[in-house]
């Protein structure tokens, strides 16, 4: 019993060690920075939107720095084709047989930027990707390294020349999170940063030091498969989701993916607080971004101006947590 305390100990430090880690790339941002990690933590994939320049790319880099992971970047554009993400197969002129070129997409981090400014032929390319871990390419079922977490950044859907994901691929996301502008001290921390000898737009890494190795993180992500759930705390989850599917002013509710989302979410949490098990503030601190992009406003939502999360936390508050 005091070895298994002892584990979850160090492994809530590693969490703790990897968030002042990326934090010293990206300036505040905390809620940004503990929900990436916790994903990270329940082996899930993160939607991240904002407008351009708040430091997505960044944190992507930063994360992947201290991992010491593999690191992959794709840039989504318009004319952007499946076989760009995924790979293809090309006549290989001395053997004259099908030799299949891989593509960006098998690396242990993947950053998908601005995945939403291509059309949903090529966003769904990730779907076996995110969902299977594999690749299949010319009838050859290729297998992704392990870990691997997708990372993809979004504009806003008001922006022009975005197209909106498709459910389906939405739903892959264990998280999405939003990340807003700095404060006023952390906008000026941010100048000096990346301004003090500096040239150019070069990303500020040089602070991040390498923390965890691949054997750490899939380590970590087994303690997280084995935290505690009391049926209390299951219950809990599923009657927030259920809620989602009859709330005024959603047109549509949260799928059985949202309980997953819940409950995993949950546990990566209760491990980066040092705990095994989990309880309903757990599960409450993950609703937002682990539900908000599996719902939908009713258009007499939208015209009254009233916003995904406003409804979500109503959700929340008004399902009565359990004493455990």
């Amino acid at each position: 019993m005091d070895t298994e305390s002892n584990t979850i100990a160090k492994a809530g430090e590693l969490l703790a060690r990897l968030r002042e880690a990326v934090g010293q790339a990206l300036v505040g941002q905390t809620a940004v920075i503990e929900q990436v990690v916790v994903a990270l933590a329940a082996c899930g994939h993160v939607l991240i939107e904002g407008v351009p320049g708040l430091g997505k790319t960044l944190l992507v880099r930063a994360l992947a720095q201290a991992l010491s992971l593999d690191y992959g970047r794709v840039q989504f554009t318009p004319d952007m084709m499946p076989s760009d993400v995924t790979g293809h197969a090309v006549l290989d002129p001395n053997t004259h047989e099908l030799r299949v070129v891989r593509g960006p997409v098998f690396t242990h981090v993947l950053l998908a930027d601005e995945i939403n400014r291509a059309p949903a032929k090529t966003q769904s390319a990730l779907l076996e990707v995110m969902q299977e871990y594999q690749v299949t390419l010319e009838g050859q079922t290729l297998p992704l390294p392990k870990p691997f977490m997708v990372l993809a950044t979004q504009n806003p859907i008001e922006s022009e020349g975005t197209y909106p994901l498709p459910e389906a691929q939405l739903d892959r996301f264990l998280f999405k999170i939003e990340i807003g502008y700095p404060s006023l001290e952390e906008e000026l921390d941010i100048v000096v940063r990346s301004t003090l000898n500096r040239t150019g737009d070069e990303l500020p890494l040089s602070g991040v030091k390498p923390l965890l190795n691949q054997r750490l993180v899939l380590g970590l992500q087994q303690i997280v498969a084995r935290q505690r759930v009391d049926k209390q705390v299951l219950e809990y989850a599923a009657r927030i989701v259920r809620a989602t599917r009859e709330w005024p002013g959603l047109a549509l509710g949260s799928g059985p993916r949202g309980v997953l989302a819940l409950i995993r979410g949950g546990r990566a949490a209760a491990l980066a607080d040092g705990r095994d098990f989990v309880t309903p503030d757990d599960v409450k601190r993950v609703t937002l971004p682990a539900l908000r992009h599996r719902i939908a406003l009713s258009p007499d939502a939208m015209l009254e101006g009233r916003k995904v999360n406003e409804l979500l936390s109503a959700v929340v508050e008004s399902i009565a947590a359990p004493r455990v």
